[in-house]
């Protein structure tokens, strides 16, 4: 399975009402929150370190993961809005996914921080690294090292 990490910006892909639908049917909000606020213009992911990342398997997408600053946390990036349709879990999107994220991160912040929703989300964050905060909403934290990135995903422009 070929998986293509993407940037996205200038506007959402059309493919995300489904990966909202899946994720309301799993009883999941955030897909929902990130097309309002990006409809708002509240949550753009365009601020100073922030990304929003799309997982691509063929013209399908698997799944977004973003980055925003985190507001209790001086100097700190916050993973938000993850999510990877249940067909496909268990397959490393969601590794290759975060692990992107975090290497964006490294050029901005030696900490980041998650709020793993469930269970499983965060057995997930705590594979990858992340130790138990349960600080300010956050439930797990990792310390990164700086270091110069050695790609960079495609920009995705709708």
């Amino acid at each position: 399975m070929t998986v293509d990490i993407r940037v996205i910006r200038d506007r959402l892909p059309r493919e995300i009402a489904d990966l909202e639908s899946e994720a309301r049917q799993e009883g999941h909000l955030h897909i929902s929150r990130v097309i309002a606020g990006w409809s708002a213009g509240d949550l753009r992911f365009e601020r100073d370190g922030e990304r929003l990342l799309g997982a691509y398997v063929g013209k399908a997408l698997a799944g977004i993961g973003g980055l925003t600053i985190e507001p209790t946390l001086s100097g700190a990036l916050r993973m938000r809005r993850f999510y990877i349709r249940p067909e496909i879990r268990r397959h490393g999107i969601g590794r290759m996914l975060a692990l992107a994220l975090l290497d964006h991160a490294r050029a901005f912040c030696s900490i980041v921080t998650v709020h793993a929703g469930n269970a499983d989300a965060a057995k997930f964050w705590q594979a990858l690294g992340f130790r138990l905060y349960e600080r300010d909403g956050d439930t797990h934290c990792l310390e990164i090292l700086p270091h110069i990135p050695s790609g960079r995903p495609h920009d995705v422009s709708g």
